[in-house]
C-alpha cells in the first residue's frame, strides 16, 4: 500500500456522491467554495445505481409488459407476448443508470468539483484519510459534509446470499422469478413486489404491521391492496418472519401469525425491513461528532453537527429516508458553509411518494395530523373517476384530497392516489410550501384534458363550488 506522508489541503469536502452528496458539492461550488467529493463505490450513490432510479426503470418495464398483455379493453389484441429480461436489465443499466451517473460525473467536473475515489475516515475535526486498495492519503479540510447514505438492514435468520436478497440483489436478477416472498411491505417492498407481479411472478408479502405501506392512510393503501389482489399477490399482515432456509434453488420462509407458524416456498426471498445509516466505522467519534439513536447524526436546522465545521445530510440524519430530502438538505448545508444564516430546513412541504399500482403521494398534513397539531380543517376528496383524462387512460381508481383550514381555506396538506400521483403532488407541494389557499388553485387555469385538473376540481370542492362532482 502506498501511503501519502503529507496532508493535501481541501476547502469543503463532501463524503458520498448520492443525491445529497453530489447536490451539496455542486451547490457549494456554485456558491464559490473549492469543493472535493469522496466516493468509495460509484458516483450517484445508492439512489442512482441500485435504488430509486433502477427500481423505477423495472417498474415501468413491468407496466409495459402487463399493459401489452391486458390491452383488450382498448381493442388492442396481442398474443405471444414475452419478456427478454436480460435485455430489460441491459436497458436499465446502460440506458438509464449509466446515462444518469455519467451525467452526474460530468456535472461535478463542469462545476470544478474534484472527485476523490476511496473510503474516508476521520482522524480529527479537520483531518481525514482516504483509503483505497493500494494507497492511502491524508487530507486536511476546512468544512465537511457527511452524505454517506444508508444500507439495507439484515435481520436474524435471513442472511443475504444467492436466494435471500436485499433491494440491490433483487434489482440485479437476470431472470424473472416464478415465486417471490417479500419480507416487509413498506415503500421498497411494495414497489418491487408490484414490479415483479406485473412480470408475472407469484408474490407473497409478509408485513409485520396491520397494513402494507403503513405511512399512508388506509383508503389510499386499500387501492394498492385491491390491485395486488387482482394480480394474485398474497398479502399477510401482522406476520413475524422467523427464518429462511435455502434448499438448492429454492428458499423456504418460516413466519408466525397469531402464534401459529407457517411456511412458504419461493425462488427468492426479498428482505426490505428498513435501512441503516452508513455512519459507523468512519471515525466520526474521533472528530467529536455526536451520533444519536440508530446511528443517526445529530444536527441543527442548518444540518450542522455539534462540531461547527462538520455537517450531515440525507439518510445519515433523522427524518424520512428520501432522496429529495437529502438534496434539499444538501442545499441548506452548502448555503450555511457559505455564511447564509437565513436558509434553514423546513420539512412541512416534504412530499412522499410510493410507486405502486396505483401511485400514492402525500404532502403536509393529513386530517388526523392536522387535528393533532390543533388545526381546525376541512377535507375535500375529488375522485379520478370524474376526470376525463383518467377515463381515457383507463385509470379511474384513486382521488385527490385537500386538507384546508376552515377559517381561510389555506392548504395545509394533500394526498393523491392514482395514475401519475408522483407528478400531480408537485403542484400541491408548492401550494403547501407557499401557504396558498384553495381559491389560488381554483383560479389557476389548468390544461384540459389532464390529470392535473383534479387538483383544481378538489380546490373548487373545498370552496363549496364544485363543477364536476
Amino acid at each position: 500500500m502506498v501511503v501519502g506522508d503529507f496532508a493535501i489541503e481541501l476547502d469543503t469536502v463532501v463524503i458520498g456522491s448520492g443525491p445529497g452528496g453530489y447536490v451539496a458539492a455542486i451547490r457549494a461550488a456554485q456558491l464559490g467554495q473549492k469543493v472535493a467529493i469522496i466516493e468509495r463505490e460509484f458516483i450517484g450513490g445508492t439512489c442512482l445505481n441500485v435504488g430509486c432510479i433502477p427500481s423505477k426503470a423495472l417498474i415501468n418495464a413491468g407496466h409495459v409488459y402487463h399493459d401489452a398483455k391486458h390491452g383488450d379493453f382498448f381493442g388492442v389484441n396481442t398474443k405471444d407476448i414475452s419478456v427478454d429480461f436480460k435485455r430489460t436489465q441491459q436497458w436499465k443499466d446502460e440506458e438509464v443508470v449509466g446515462k444518469l451517473t455519467g451525467g452526474v460525473e460530468m456535472l461535478l467536473k463542469k462545476n470544478k468539483v474534484e472527485i476523490i475515489r476511496g473510503e474516508a475516515f476521520f482522524v480529527d475535526d479537520h483531518t481525514l484519510r482516504v483509503i483505497t486498495e493500494d494507497a492511502a492519503q491524508t487530507y486536511s479540510f476546512n468544512n465537511a459534509i457527511v452524505a454517506t447514505g444508508s444500507r439495507p438492514i439484515e435481520i436474524p435468520g435471513f442472511k443475504f446470499g444467492e436466494r435471500v436478497l436485499d433491494s440491490t440483489g433483487i434489482l440485479a436478477l437476470t431472470d424473472i422469478p416464478e415465486d417471490l416472498v417479500v419480507i416487509g411491505g413498506g415503500y421498497i417492498g411494495s414497489e418491487l413486489a408490484g414490479a415483479y407481479a406485473n412480470f408475472g411472478t407469484n408474490i407473497t408479502i409478509l408485513e409485520g404491521s396491520p397494513q402494507i405501506i403503513p405511512t399512508f392512510e388506509k383508503d389510499m393503501v386499500r387501492l394498492v391492496e385491491d390491485e395486488f389482489k387482482n394480480k394474485g399477490v398474497e398479502i399477510i399482515t401482522n406476520a413475524m418472519a422467523k427464518e429462511a432456509k435455502v434448499n438448492g434453488n429454492r428458499v423456504e420462509v418460516t413466519y408466525e401469525v397469531g402464534g401459529k407458524t407457517h411456511t412458504v416456498e419461493a425462488d427468492y426471498c426479498l428482505v426490505t425491513v428498513g435501512r441503516r445509516p452508513n455512519t459507523d466505522e468512519m471515525g466520526l467519534e474521533q472528530a467529536g461528532v455526536r451520533i444519536g439513536d440508530r446511528g443517526l447524526i445529530t444536527v441543527d436546522d442548518q444540518c450542522r453537527t455539534n462540531v461547527s465545521n462538520i455537517y450531515a445530510i440525507g439518510d445519515a440524519v433523522a427524518g424520512a429516508a428520501l432522496a429529495h430530502k437529502a438534496s434539499y438538505e444538501a442545499k441548506v448545508a452548502a448555503a450555511a458553509i457559505s455564511g447564509d444564516e437565513s436558509m434553514v430546513v423546513d420539512y412541512v412541504a416534504m412530499p412522499a411518494v410510493c410507486f405502486t399500482d396505483p401511485e400514492l403521494a402525500s404532502v403536509g398534513h393529513t386530517r388526523d395530523s392536522a387535528k393533532e397539531a390543533g388545526l381546525d380543517v376541512n377535507v375535500s376528496k375529488f375522485p379520478l373517476a370524474a376526470n376525463g383524462r383518467a377515463l381515457s387512460l383507463n385509470a379511474t381508481e384513486g382521488f385527490v384530497r385537500l386538507v384546508t383550514t376552515k377559517e381561510d381555506n389555506i392548504i395545509v396538506g394533500a394526498q393523491v392516489a392514482g395514475a401519475n400521483a408522483s407528478d400531480v403532488i408537485a403542484e400541491l407541494t408548492l401550494a403547501v410550501e407557499s401557504g396558498m389557499n384553495a381559491e389560488d388553485i381554483a383560479l389557476t387555469i389548468h390544461s384540459h384534458p389532464s390529470l392535473a385538473e383534479t387538483v383544481m376540481d378538489a380546490a373548487e370542492l373545498a370552496l363549496g363550488m364544485p363543477i364536476h362532482i
